[in-house]
């Protein structure tokens, strides 16, 4: 069954997204495990669930973003999206010719269709000779249309929802191992011990707060709890 309601921008949804590139059928992404089964894309190590999204807030391309302020919950649609709401056109002034010294000791392992990255940025090989080295600076999907297929599953209104999903698009955790608790205009997370060293664990928990501050803005305090437990303990729990 689906809703009509036109969904808001910052709106929290629940969506699947399965992308291909239009004239060639190459698949570019999906979140639903069958689809990555028959486009030959599967990674048994990839959870495989709807995508956290806030509607029109750039979290997505642009076109994605766009369909997504009309779409209904619970309708799929499929969408064709050109190139300058994508990955934008191709960009000549992106594809450069460097010296191959410039690569140091790894110069005489680059291959054409190899990743490189030079001055910050990631390119891929073009062409190698002479010395000198063509790199594509511009995004693999530059200048190509795409088509999506779209599918909101759920909008997010439950305070606790909202907190579960935006603590995991930043630290990727099993929700059954994170407690979460609103009371009055506090939130409070407690992650499970294994994240505690998870490298870049305190700026996940700046961009966690953000996020709730932004998405629930009754809300003024955060608080994060670590609880350690002796061997006894998590033998009793």
């Amino acid at each position: 069954m689906s809703s009509n309601l036109v969904l808001e921008t910052g709106t929290l949804v629940l969506v699947n997204l399965t992308g291909k590139v239009k004239d060639t059928n190459e698949p570019i992404e999906t979140t639903v495990e069958e689809e990555a089964k028959s486009l030959g894309i599967y990674d048994p190590s990839k959870r495989y669930e709807p995508r956290l999204i806030s509607v029109g807030e750039g979290w997505v391309i642009p076109g994605i973003d766009e369909a997504l302020k009309q779409a209904s919950v619970g309708e799929k649609v499929s969408i064709d999206i050109p190139p300058e709401k994508a990955f934008g056109q191709r960009d000549a002034a992106k594809i450069k010719l460097i010296p191959l010294r410039k690569f140091g000791e790894k110069a005489h392992e680059i291959a054409v269709g190899d990743e490189v990255e030079y001055e910050g940025r990631v390119g891929v090989v073009r062409f190698v000779g002479s010395g000198r080295v063509q790199v594509d600076f511009n995004h693999r999907l530059a200048g190509k249309v795409l088509t999506y297929t779209i599918e909101v599953v759920k909008k997010l209104e439950d305070p606790l929802e909202k907190v579960l999903f935006l603590t995991r698009r930043w630290i990727n955790v099993d929700e059954k191992k994170v407690v979460v608790a609103v009371e009055d205009k506090t939130v409070k997370i407690q992650l499970p011990e294994e994240t505690y060293l998870f490298e870049g664990l305190q700026i996940s928990k700046r961009g966690i707060s953000r996020d709730i501050f932004k998405h629930l803005p009754e809300v003024d305090k955060v608080l994060f709890i670590e609880e350690y437990r002796s061997e006894k303990g998590k033998e009793e729990k």
